[in-house]
This record gives C-alpha cells, structure tokens and sequence, in this order.
C-alpha cells in the first residue's frame, strides 16, 4: 500500500474549521497595548493631584510616573493629560478614558477577590428555603453579613415557602439548607429561633364584643383563617378542640386582608403582625393567663454528605445572628431557644 502526501478533502475540512473559529474571536486578533498597571499608575495622578503626590502614593519615582503616562498616551495615541502652569489637567478625551478605564480596574480588582475567594471555600451558589414565619429583618441581616464575608464571591439562590413541607423541598439535593417547622427523618436540624404567635381579628369582630377573656370554646364557634393546606397542624389554644371551619390562605397578605374584612380571627407570627397591630387594623385578642403559642423554627441542611464550605458559611452566620442579643432587641418578641 502506497502512502500519499495528500489528505483527504474531508480531514482538511475538519482541521481548518477550528482555525477559522479562532481567529474569529476580538481577544485573539487584537493585541493590547496598554497594561492594568499604566491605567492603574494614571488614576493615582489624577486621584492624588499630581505626579509627585501619586508617587509618594505609589512608593515609585515621579521619573517612573512620568515616563508610564507619557508612554500610557503615545500607545493610545491620544493625549491624557496637558500641562497648565505646574498642573496636569484631564483632556475630554482622558477624562472619557479615564471613566471608562475605572470600570475595567474595578473588574479586573473583583476577578482578582474572586479567584481568591474561591481558593478560599467561597464561590459558587448557595440554595436557601425559607419557611414564611422567618423573621424578615433577621433574614436579610444574615444575608448582607454572608454578602460581606464572602466579598459577593457566592451567591444564594432564596425561596421563601407560604407553606413548607420540608419533606417534599429537600427531595431536590440541590438545596443546601433550609429553615423550617420540622425536621424531616434522617435529615440533620438545630434549633434556630422560637416564634410567638398572637391571635388577632378586626376590631369589629363579635370575639371582641364578648367582652371578656377569650376561651377555645368561643374560638371554636368562628373561622379560622390559616396559611398552607387544610391537612397542616392545627394551631390554637393549648387544650382547644380541633378546629373545623378553617379558611386557608396562602400568603400572611392575604390572611390579614381576610381577617381586616371580619371574616375570622389568624394565628399570626408576632413580628409579622406588629405593624398591623400598632396601626390598628388589627386588634390582639386577649387569652387572660393562657399561654400563648410558640414554635421553634430549625436549620436543617440538605445534604450534609455534600456540605460547601459557603453553605457551612452561611449556616454560621445564621445560628449567630440567631443567638445574638441586638437581634432580640431588634425583633422584640423573637429570641432563641435554650
């Protein structure tokens, strides 16, 4: 068998297909001229107010200052800077490059934190579900503190649920954590806060006209507005018999709407009912010396076997906010449990 030197058309064909793609890309056919260094050195003049200062600022020589902006516009072609009296002053054209230049240091500056921060653990996206009675004001504090550890480096992906079943949520294994009711068999939780529920109608309501402590008798005898489906747990009074006329919403919105309309009385998380109880839409109805109800809400994590180093993170920061006294004087009512 004789070799050729000739391939066949098909295979040049395929070896010359990647080469047209190549060169089709603006970073490959452009070459760049000016470093992240020079537009870094040209700032500081401006910033500083001047050569000298920018390189006392910079621990380098003004020669070196000068010698970086003269070559930084003989490679643009474009003059930066003009000179008026012993001030350098910004042409249009520099002050153009300049806005524009502070965007690319700014990226380069956060891409340089990334990479960082992903060596460190961080990176990536953290999937968070979040039961509807979790206090607001300390979900978005544990947020913004997770958003300053990790330097934006991770995102979290939140679902806040009306309704959690957590059983059905942590079936995806994509998520990480998720604070709940209820810990689902051969699931791992923690206590993490305890929630005061108050009951609340409208000041018109006839509960309010009885004039007197209200009993679980006289609660059985109207609606009860809820969130969720009409198999949850039944809340109420300690010792009240199952309730069995229940109106089941699917947001706290709609449930004080219902309630401000005098259609029944709500179990409302205390700390979502404050401001309606402090406009007055809403009017606390008195237990005497019942105790009111109160319910733990937990941490669980979704895969402990697959736990990111951000997910761990941001469980941390969670459990301590949780635990720490401002939080408590922040949310009044909230404190965690012992």
């Amino acid at each position: 068998m004789k070799l050729s030197g000739k391939q066949p058309a098909e295979k040049m064909t395929h070896f010359q297909a990647p080469r047209a793609t190549y060169r089709s890309r603006p970073y490959d056919i452009h070459n760049l001229y000016v470093s992240l260094k020079q537009w870094r050195i040209f700032h500081a003049v401006i910033d500083c107010g001047g050569f000298a200062e920018a390189a006392k600022c910079l621990h380098l020589s003004q020669s070196t200052i000068s010698y970086t902006v003269s070559k930084l516009q003989d490679q643009l072609g474009t003059a930066l800077l003009r000179i008026e009296g012993r001030k350098a002053m910004l042409t249009p054209e520099g002050r153009a490059l300049l806005d524009r230049s502070r965007h690319v240091l700014k990226e380069a500056i956060e891409l340089e934190t990334f990479a960082k921060n992903l060596g460190q653990g961080w990176g990536g996206e953290v999937r968070l579900v979040v039961d509807h009675n979790f206090p607001p004001q300390l979900l978005m504090q544990a947020l913004s503190r997770f958003s300053r550890l990790g330097r934006g480096a991770t995102h979290v992906k939140l679902s806040e649920v009306a309704t959690l079943h957590t059983e059905d949520v942590l079936r995806d294994l994509t998520v990480d954590l998720a604070i709940s009711e209820r810990v689902p068999l051969g699931f791992l939780g923690e206590p993490l806060v305890e929630i005061e529920y108050v009951p609340v109608v409208h000041a018109a309501h006839p509960l309010l006209q009885l004039g007197r402590d209200v009993t679980a008798t006289d609660l059985a005898e109207h609606v009860q507005i809820g969130i969720g489906h009409s198999n949850e747990r039944e809340r109420g009074v300690q010792g009240s018999p199952k309730q069995l006329r229940r109106w089941m919403m699917s947001s706290v919105d709609t449930v004080v709407e219902a309630v401000t309309e005098g259609l029944g009385y709500a179990w409302l998380p205390e700390h979502r009912a404050r401001s309606w109880l402090d406009k007055g839409a809403l009017v606390r109805l008195p237990l005497g010396d019942k105790r009111p109800h109160k319910g733990n809400l937990y941490l669980v994590h979704g895969r402990p076997w697959a736990a990111t180093p951000a997910a761990c993170r941001l469980a941390e920061v969670l459990r301590s906010l949780s635990t720490e006294p401002a939080s408590e004087e922040s949310l009044h009512s909230l404190r965690a449990p012992l």
